[in-house]
């Protein structure tokens, strides 16, 4: 018999936009603005992709081109 595997607990290490615009010292606004001209990228989750999650090594990626 197979021992049953944990969830993933990817969604724990995820960001929220709002959590990226506390991070950045910025609004969540500028945040949004940045996922829409796909300067930022984004997990879309959820039934009709609404709910919007940052990987954390995307966070650092954008955080490196704004600051070139």
């Amino acid at each position: 018999m197979t021992k049953p595997t944990k969830p993933s607990n990817r969604l724990e290490t995820l960001l929220t936009v709002q959590e990226v615009a506390d991070l950045d010292g910025v609004s969540e606004k500028t945040v949004r603005r940045a996922i829409a001209t796909g300067a930022l990228d984004v997990l879309r989750i959820g039934p009709g992709g609404r709910l919007i999650r940052i990987e954390p090594a995307a966070h650092r990626a954008y955080r490196n081109r704004s600051r070139e």
